[in-house]
């Protein structure tokens, strides 16, 4: 959590900064009225590239470190699997690349962040249909938190809301439009963010449910 904690003010800081930087494409008038703040825009344009590598990076420690975080809760079973840190960055490229192909006017940028999602799309799923193979094939305690979602009270929330209208869908959508299909281009967009937030909202709920003690 400490350095969770870190990660997000690196992060937010280096965001707020590329914003700014790139203020004028919305605002073509800008001007920052202090000498000072126009010195900080020369000296981050001066070193743009080094503060993209830094938010890159800084960016997947924030998108893994969660489940990452969920994770280290032995007493959850639900959340205690290696597998819960690469998918909540799936599920956060997911987001960002759907995000990028909603606010995007350019159209070859959001045909090509269509092609990165339906990947990240398939990741996800084969990652979520892997974690409950793991948890099936372990203790009976881990048995029963997966339950939870196949059978249990979290069963429709998490596969209609999250599987089917979060992943799936979006990714046949996605395949309509790149075979030349018309469909609405912020559909599969908002599908995808509203499975993200979905799926993170179950989880932590569902992982306070499942414990060691019956």
């Amino acid at each position: 959590m400490s350095w969770g904690a870190w990660t997000l003010l690196v992060i937010t800081v280096s965001a707020f900064i590329w914003c700014a930087l790139h203020i004028r494409e919305f605002f073509p008038n800008w001007d920052w009225k202090y000498k000072w703040l126009k010195d900080l825009e020369i000296f981050f344009n001066r070193y743009k590239k080094q503060l993209a590598w830094v938010m890159l990076i800084f960016a997947i420690i924030t998108g893994v470190y969660t489940g990452i975080l969920l994770s280290a809760f032995n007493a959850r079973p639900l959340w205690n699997t290696s597998v819960l840190g690469p998918l909540f960055l799936a599920s956060g490229l997911s987001a960002g690349a759907a995000a990028i192909v909603l606010s995007s006017k350019d159209k070859k940028e959001r045909i090509l962040f269509t092609k990165i999602d339906l990947v990240i799309l398939a990741t996800e799923l084969f990652l979520i249909v892997h974690m409950f193979m793991g948890f099936m094939a372990s203790t009976q305690v881990q048995i029963e938190a997966a339950q939870l979602f196949l059978g249990g009270p979290y069963t429709m929330a998490f596969w209609i809301f999250v599987v089917m209208l979060g992943i799936i869908i979006p990714g046949v959508l996605d395949l309509m439009e790149l075979r030349g299909k018309h469909i609405p281009a912020a559909l599969p967009g908002i599908l995808v963010l509203m499975g993200s937030f979905f799926f993170r909202f179950i989880f932590v709920f569902a992982g306070q449910v499942s414990r060691w003690l019956y």
